[in-house]
Formats: C-alpha cells, sequence, structure tokens
C-alpha cells in the first residue's frame, strides 16, 4: 500500500533539482491504490517529429514508480532505486498534457513490480510501462542527496 499521509506538496518540492522539475513533471494524487503524476507535452519533452518523445514517457514512468515504491517502504531504513523499465509507446501526442498513474503488481521486500499507465486529456493510452524497483538499505544510500523525512 501506497502512504496516501504524504501530501503532493511535499513530493513536488522533492522534485526540485531533478529529472521530473525539468521535464515539468507534477505529481497530482495520492491513494494507497495509486500514485499520480502529470507532465506536459512540449520543447523539451519531444522528439524532431514534434511528437511525445518515448525517452520522456519512459522518464515520466519511472519517476512516478519509483517516488511510488518509496512510499511503500519505510523510509528511515530503506530507499527504491529503478532496475528495470519497459515501455510500450502506443499513440503519438504532439500537444497537452499526458498523465501517469503508477500501480503496485508485487511489493516484496527486495523488489517491487510496478506498472504505470500513462494516458492523454481523453483517457487513451499513450504508453503502458512496468518498472522494475530495487530496495536498498539506506547505509548504501550515496551521500549525494538524504532520503526524504515528508
Amino acid at each position: 500500500m501506497i502512504d496516501a499521509s504524504i501530501p503532493v506538496e511535499a513530493l513536488n518540492e522533492r522534485n526540485r533539482g531533478t529529472i521530473g522539475e525539468a521535464l515539468g513533471i507534477t505529481f497530482t494524487k495520492v491513494t494507497p491504490e495509486y500514485l499520480e503524476a502529470t507532465m506536459p507535452v512540449h520543447p523539451a519533452t519531444r522528439q524532431p517529429l514534434g511528437l511525445l518523445h518515448g525517452g520522456a514517457s519512459a522518464a515520466l514512468a519511472e519517476h512516478v514508480g519509483s517516488m511510488a515504491a518509496y512510499l511503500c517502504i519505510d523510509r528511515t531504513k530503506f530507499y527504491s532505486l529503478g532496475l528495470e523499465i519497459k515501455c510500450n509507446h502506443l499513440r503519438g501526442k504532439t500537444e497537452g498534457i499526458v498523465t501517469a498513474r503508477a500501480y503496485p503488481l508485487h511489493l516484496g521486500r527486495k523488489t517491487h513490480l510496478w506498472k504505470i499507465d500513462i494516458q492523454d486529456e481523453e483517457g487513451r493510452r499513450v504508453a503502458f510501462c512496468t518498472l522494475t524497483v530495487m530496495i536498498l538499505p539506506v547505509r548504501d544510500l550515496p551521500q549525494q542527496r538524504p532520503p526524504a523525512t515528508f
């Protein structure tokens, strides 16, 4: 279960100075069942043909899935890191907003498996991703950025 007591404002504050901020990713909803975030389709998220870049969709999926995993663990003892991502890009998008929802498929002690559904404003699936996340002890955390205390 996702810790839904964390306000989206705290997640978005944690987003500052990361790829999430650079791409315009904003967390919008935290529930026990899923974590949701949006991303605009704009120059930083488009590929040269003007379509939403598959890498931007993958970054959105990993960003929301990794944070969702982090909200499922004891953050005083563990942290989460993406291990593998697979994305199927199903529909082109040239403008607007996409919304990603991350749902847990498996929450183990050392790994999590998440499905991330990315949709457009009309609810049409733009991409479908799966993310495997590894759960590691805080003692192994690189000291670049301390774990969130929320």
